[in-house]
C-alpha cells in the first residue's frame, strides 16, 4: 500500500445518483480511500483552497480530483483553470468525468490541464469497469506526488 491509499479522493458531482452509482462501484473494488463529495466547483474550490467553512480544517488534499463540467455555480472547466494556476494544488491529478464527448469540451479539459477525460458511462457495468480501470492506473500503477 502506498500513502496515496490513504489519502481522500474528491468527487465534484452535482447529481446525487451518479455519486452514488460512483461510491458503490468504487467499493466494489475495495477503494480503501474515503470518496468526499462537493456537490458544486464553488465548495470544491472552497475546500481545496482551504476558506469558507473550510477554512479551519486540517484538511488533507486529495489523491486525485474527479471532476464533472457542467456543475451549478462554478463550472468544472473553471475548477480545473483554477486548481491548474494554484501552485499548491496544481500537481493533483485532475479527471474529468462527464456525460460530453463534445470534442470541443475535451480538447479545452486537456488544454486547461486536465491529466485524464473520461466519459460516464450510461450503463452501470460499463461504470464499474471504468472504475476498476481509473483504481489500477491512478492508484495501483502510476507514480503520484506527494502533496501536503
Amino acid at each position: 500500500m502506498t500513502a496515496s491509499t490513504h489519502k481522500p479522493i474528491l468527487v465534484v458531482e452535482d447529481s446525487v445518483e451518479d455519486f452514488t452509482a460512483l461510491g458503490r462501484a468504487f467499493r466494489k473494488h475495495a477503494l480503501p480511500n474515503q470518496l468526499l463529495r462537493c456537490e458544486d466547483g464553488d465548495q470544491a474550490l472552497e475546500y481545496l483552497q482551504g476558506y469558507g467553512k473550510h477554512e479551519s480544517w486540517p484538511q488533507q488534499l486529495p489523491v486525485f480530483v474527479l471532476l464533472d463540467l457542467n456543475l451549478p455555480g462554478t463550472d468544472g472547466r473553471t475548477v480545473l483553470e483554477t486548481l491548474k494556476r494554484d501552485p499548491r494544488l496544481q500537481s493533483i491529478p485532475v479527471i474529468i468525468f462527464s456525460t460530453s464527448t463534445n470534442s470541443r469540451d475535451i480538447e479545452d479539459c486537456y488544454r486547461l490541464g486536465a491529466n485524464s477525460y473520461l466519459t460516464k458511462p450510461i450503463e452501470y457495468a460499463a461504470l464499474e469497469e471504468k472504475t476498476r480501470l481509473l483504481v489500477r492506473y491512478w492508484l495501483n500503477t502510476s507514480e503520484l506526488p506527494s502533496t501536503n
